[in-house]
């Protein structure tokens, strides 16, 4: 029988997680994998995760933005990309409080129950002049081209746009109207 998995990247922090996951039993948290390492979830949301790096072991809070951290504990793991999760690091299991890990966890599950969710902001589309006209003048390219997700059509729009000069618009407009009625996306061959 295969050995149950921890998120422990150097397999350093196993009693350090252990502790961690102690105190997440006694809520009404339920652990689960996911990403290959330990989420505990409340009504199939999200709320904590653990897992061990190479310089320190840690508990995230999926919603940690709306946490008061008044012992001023949680980073941003990636400044001005991460919006709403909260890591707090510890470098050894006597840093583990266990009353004030609590009560972070307890005020992350009343969050919840609140309703308090970090929502993605949805950029809108923007397409470009050259790219609208192709749009207005087809309406068979048109409805291909709004049958992808918003991603995929990003991609194509992007492709476009970057093109300084009007007759490489023109040349990726042909190579990619074939891909667009095809229902292939920009980089399809890359991704077969």
């Amino acid at each position: 029988m295969q050995e149950k998995h921890v998120w422990d990247k150097v397999n350093q922090w196993k009693d350090e997680l252990e502790i961690l996951k102690a105190i997440l039993a006694k809520t009404e948290l339920v652990e689960t994998t996911k990403w290959g390492g330990l989420i505990y979830t409340l009504n199939d949301k999200n709320i904590v995760g653990i897992g061990g790096f190479k310089s320190y072991f840690g508990i995230w809070f999926m919603n940690g933005v709306f946490l008061n951290d008044k012992a001023q504990v949680l980073v941003n793991a990636q400044e001005g990309v991460t919006k709403a999760l909260r890591q707090w690091r510890f470098n050894s299991k006597d840093e583990i409080d266990e009353a004030l890990v609590s009560a972070y966890i307890d005020e992350a599950i009343e969050n919840e129950k609140k309703g308090l969710r970090h929502k993605p902001i949805k950029k809108e589309l923007v397409i470009c002049e050259f790219f609208a006209n192709e749009l207005k003048n087809d309406t068979e390219f048109a409805k291909s081209f709004f049958s992808f997700s918003s991603y995929k059509k990003k991609e194509f729009l992007e492709y476009i746009a970057n093109a300084k000069q009007e007759t490489t618009k023109m040349s990726r407009m042909e190579k990619i109207k074939p891909m667009i009625f095809q229902n292939k996306g920009l980089n399809y061959k890359y991704k077969e």
